[in-house]
């Protein structure tokens, strides 16, 4: 017999966001979970193209690596909407051939990493918490990832720059917490999009990647969106300057503990 599991609803009518790389994965998934919470959504990507045009969603083409582009989007969000409410920092980049020893690295697949995956990061926080100080409210999410947490060979580009992406969320929160701004990180374990299934192979393969995970399987982008949506919340008013692991138990299963018994992903 199964049991009621309750339901958890969001009204954001009113409210503004920008979302950055919400083409596809996770940040389209919180661009809709925004929209359909009835929040104006703005969307700053690399690709011209970010979901179906609606009234109430901005779709602003740019390079979050390019502190002008940053800064323009924050403008043209706040002259659209009138405001600027929350800011997720989501656009990044892991490409394949990221994933060998640092011995073995490229200064320009480095170069471009740090760029997009910390140095985004920077620039939109900068020129959409310096509208939140003028507004005196506002909130920031970093995402982060597993591979801030916990590291395996191969990936020493993308991994450490998502321990910053951590420390950046901590650091602002520290910051502007007298200033009515909460800031906080989050960190996906494995989740079905483009960027993760781009790199199944050199992670073993989606069986293996997901029985890696207590839950034995890949987590949904839409699962990552519901709690950004809470963390941005009146429910989450006490909670700034930390990180929330949305990782299907990565985190807490020893590297040392019996394996899970391998079963073919849903």
């Amino acid at each position: 017999m199964s049991r009621p599991e309750g339901t958890v609803s969001y009204d954001n009518r009113g409210r503004v966001a920008l979302v950055s790389g919400g083409s596809q994965g996770i940040g389209m998934a919180v661009c809709q979970a925004f929209l359909a919470s009835g929040a104006h959504v703005a969307s700053i990507d690399i690709n011209s193209f970010c979901g179906n045009p609606a009234e109430n969603f901005l779709c602003l083409q740019g390079d979050t690596s390019s502190e002008d582009d940053c800064q323009r989007a924050v403008l043209q969000t706040v002259s659209a909407f009138g405001g600027l409410d929350i800011l997720v920092n989501n656009a990044a980049i892991q490409p394949p051939d990221s994933y060998v020893p640092v011995h073995q690295s490229t200064q320009a697949s480095w170069q471009r990493m740090v760029e997009i995956n910390f140095s985004g990061y920077t620039w939109l926080a900068k020129h959409a918490i310096a509208h939140m100080l003028r507004q005196g409210s506002g909130v920031v999410v970093n995402m982060s990832s597993g591979q801030a947490h916990r590291t395996a060979r191969g990936v020493p580009c993308y991994g450490p720059i998502k321990a910053a992406n951590i420390l950046q969320a901590m650091q602002w929160g520290v910051e502007y917490a007298r200033n009515g701004i909460r800031v906080v990180s989050v960190s996906p374990g494995a989740i079905r999009t483009p960027l993760v299934e781009a790199s199944l192979q050199q992670q073993g393969g989606e069986m293996e990647l997901a029985n890696r995970h207590p839950l034995g399987r890949i987590g949904n982008p839409e699962e990552v969106a519901a709690a950004v949506l809470w963390l941005c919340s009146p429910a989450a008013s006490f909670i700034t300057a930390t990180d929330l692991q949305v990782d299907g138990g990565l985190g807490a299963f020893g590297a040392f503990a019996d394996p899970y018994p391998k079963q073919s992903p849903d």
